[in-house]
Parts: C-alpha cells; sequence; structure tokens
C-alpha cells in the first residue's frame, strides 16, 4: 500500500500548470502538449477516497493506451506516447464540456432512477416493466455536464444545444462517434467473454479537429459484466457477475457512504485496499487478453520525472 501514487508535484520543461483532477493529474506543456499521470486514487460519488490502490494507475494507462490505438481508425484521439506505465503524453485540446455516457442496460445510476420511478434520463424515454440490469432495445446515449469540480449533472440533447454548451453539428458528431465507438468496444468485450455495459466518452478539438481525450473502455470509465450466465442471474433476478468500479460503490452504500453532506467515509482496511487492487488488475487481464506486469514500485516517482523528461526532449 505504501507505494501508491496519490499526490505528484513534477515540475517538467515547458509547463505551464497542473490540473489535479480526482485520479488524474495533468501537466500542459507550453499548451501544446499534456502529460496525464493517471495516480492510484479512486475516487466514488464524485468523492477521492483516502487510500490509493496500488498499480491502478498502471492498469487505467495501459487499458486505455490499447483502446485509444484500437478505435483511431474512428476519431483520432489526443495520445502521441506512453513513456511511463502510468503516463500518457498527448495533443492539447479545448475540451468540450460535456461527457457523452453511452448506456446499453439498465443498471447503476440509470437503474436507481427508474427504480425511484422516473422514465425519462436525459429526455430519452425508458419503457415501463424493465428490471435491473435488462439490456435497451438500443444503447441510451445520456450526456452529463462536465463539472470542473462537484458533480456530474445529466443534461438532454435539447438543452446542450439550446444553452449553447455545444453547437448542433458538433453534438450530433459527438453522437456518431460515441455510437461507433460503444460498437466497436462492445464487440472487443464480446471477444473476452465479456458485455461492454455503460461507458463514457469526452472530447476535446484541436485546429477544427474533433479529437477523442482522457481514458477509455477502462474500469473507471466503464462497466463490464460477464456474458457467461448472464441471462440466467438476469431472469432470477440475481446480481450481475460485473468487472467495474461498481462494486466500491456498493461497498461504500453497504457502509452508509454515498457522497452526501454529513456521511463519513467508510475505513478502508489494508484487505479491502488489496482486493480492488487484484479487481484491477483482473479487469486488465480479462479485457485485453494480455497478462498484467507490475511495473516496479520502487522510486517510482523517480522513473516517472526521467520517462516523461526524455520523452518530451524527443518531441
Amino acid at each position: 500500500m505504501e507505494n501508491a501514487i496519490v499526490q505528484t508535484n513534477f515540475n517538467f520543461p515547458g509547463q505551464q500548470d497542473l490540473y489535479v483532477g480526482k485520479v488524474r493529474d495533468v501537466y500542459n506543456i507550453n499548451n501544446d502538449y499534456l502529460v496525464m499521470l493517471v495516480s492510484d486514487r479512486i475516487s466514488a460519488f464524485d468523492v477521492v477516497l483516502p487510500k490509493g490502490i496500488p498499480f491502478k494507475g498502471q492498469v487505467l494507462n495501459q487499458i486505455a493506451e490499447k483502446f485509444l490505438d484500437a478505435t483511431a481508425d474512428i476519431v483520432p484521439n489526443w495520445k502521441i506516447a506512453v513513456p511511463d506505465p502510468m503516463v500518457t503524453v498527448g495533443h492539447f485540446c479545448e475540451p468540450f464540456k460535456v461527457e457523452m455516457v453511452i448506456r446499453g442496460y439498465l443498471t447503476g445510476h440509470a437503474w436507481r432512477e427508474y427504480k425511484s420511478g422516473k422514465r425519462q434520463l436525459c429526455g430519452i424515454p425508458m419503457p415501463d416493466g424493465m428490471v435491473e440490469n435488462q439490456k435497451f432495445d438500443q444503447p441510451m446515449i445520456t450526456p452529463t455536464t462536465k463539472a470542473s469540480e462537484g458533480h456530474d449533472e445529466d443534461i438532454s440533447r435539447e438543452e446542450i444545444i439550446k444553452q449553447g454548451i455545444v453547437s448542433e453539428a458538433d453534438y450530433l458528431e459527438l453522437e456518431r462517434i460515441t455510437r461507433a465507438l460503444f460498437e466497436r468496444g462492445t464487440q472487443m468485450a464480446d471477444k473476452m467473454g465479456l458485455i461492454l455495459v455503460d461507458t463514457k466518452y469526452e472530447f476535446g478539438r484541436k485546429d477544427g479537429q474533433i479529437y477523442l481525450i482522457d481514458e477509455i473502455h477502462t474500469p473507471d470509465s466503464s462497466r463490464y459484466f460477464y456474458k457467461e450466465g448472464y441471462q440466467e442471474r438476469l431472469q432470477k433476478g440475481e446480481p450481475q457477475r460485473q468487472l467495474s468500479k461498481e462494486f466500491v460503490r456498493q461497498w461504500l452504500i453497504e457502509n452508509n457512504f454515498q457522497g452526501k453532506e454529513g456521511q463519513a467515509i467508510p475505513e478502508m482496511n489494508e484487505p479491502f485496499v488489496k482486493s480492488v487492487s487484484e479487481r484491477y488488475i483482473e479487469l486488465f487481464e480479462k479485457i485485453t487478453g494480455d497478462r498484467f506486469i507490475k511495473a516496479k514500485a520502487e522510486d517510482v516517482k523517480l522513473r516517472i520525472e526521467k520517462n516523461v523528461v526524455e520523452c518530451l526532449k524527443a518531441l
């Protein structure tokens, strides 16, 4: 646990500023490049939990690398190089202020809304009589606003366009790309015996071109079910076997925490932290088909600094 990287404060050549997100530390290099370091922090309900998860950053970064490469024919993406297991260096893009969430199944946030009696999500109707984890007739795009801090909020296509957050032409293109990426991710997951349940994508623009930015198809941005046994569990009303961060959310809910005012984060003991790390590594191997090779855990920050500086010199 002592080797989990939860905070960084590098000073790279040409560094303009540092943005510290819930999980990622993003270094702006001369407004030309971004150095995105995926830390071992873990967040749920828009709250960063107090302990890091060893190797989580490496897992997320290397899954994203694989899927960025596997979808580059659909849309250009920001990635230029992966100089370190926890770092991607890429293009600086002006981000669109929405996250494109796409859902193939009624689960997670959508199910919680449905169970409360709502039959619309982001202006899109959901039919009566559905059960948890049931597949939608076709995937639903349920965008959220991209909050700089605090909670992202559900928003409809109509409101996005009406408020001028994204132009109608750009938004329709983002929807088209989102569906194509989700279809590709679904096909890749299927080959590995998994179901890509839902995910989110973020996009930006550089020189007039739309780019896919940030992560893609990682357990922080996506939910996966095991294909085997899915139908039987659905029919019996049993929970699905899944590979995602949802098990962390469920653990928090069971311990009376959902990020609401006055609620205390439960203690993350060593066995729990270790189990979360193992689940992330399991997902890496299940979704990529590759064996996870743990990067050396000694002097991680020195390793990162050396690798990033060498990469920036070569750009």
